[in-house]
């Protein structure tokens, strides 16, 4: 498959999972469960997880479109299945049904998958793209720590 259709696949695939995350997530940020939280003390005000979001989905999608325009196999499919499957599911586990456990434990799966993908995935044609995880990486680490921070002092 050629760049440009690949790359508009994944971007809507990336950013309907976000919609779909978001839409599962009900009142989210804004309900009184979560306002009345005991909140991690480097938590971002609420506009930067929508700028982080979008920034992390865009090099997401750059970097599957390099993936999978050289690579594809069953095994790449299923780990990007699994990683869709577990971004939309954090935000209803924790945001709807307030799950804070098995957010956890989801947002730590997600966390592994992505950096599968950075240390599995880095052949010479895909070494430097790779760089690409790095804002995903990131922020799933401080998604991870503030996700813990409301289960031990809640």
């Amino acid at each position: 498959m050629k760049f440009v259709p690949l790359l508009i696949l994944f971007l809507i695939i990336n950013f309907g999972s976000l919609a779909i995350g978001s839409w599962l997530m009900g009142d989210g940020a804004t309900s009184p469960w979560y306002t009345n939280l005991n909140k991690a003390p480097w938590t971002p005000p609420g506009w930067v997880f929508g700028a982080a979001w979008t920034f992390i989905m865009i090099c997401f999608s750059v970097y599957l479109t390099y993936l999978f325009k050289d690579y594809q196999s069953p095994l790449i499919i299923g780990v990007f299945a699994l990683q869709v499957v577990l971004n939309i599911a954090w935000n209803f586990l924790f945001f709807n049904q307030h799950l804070v456990l098995f957010a956890l434990i989801t947002i730590v799966l997600l966390t592994l998958i992505i950096f599968y993908f950075f240390f599995t995935f880095r052949m010479d044609a895909m070494n430097s793209w790779r760089y690409l995880l790095v804002p995903y990486m990131i922020w799933l680490c401080i998604a991870t720590s503030l996700n813990l921070y409301v289960l031990l002092n809640n």
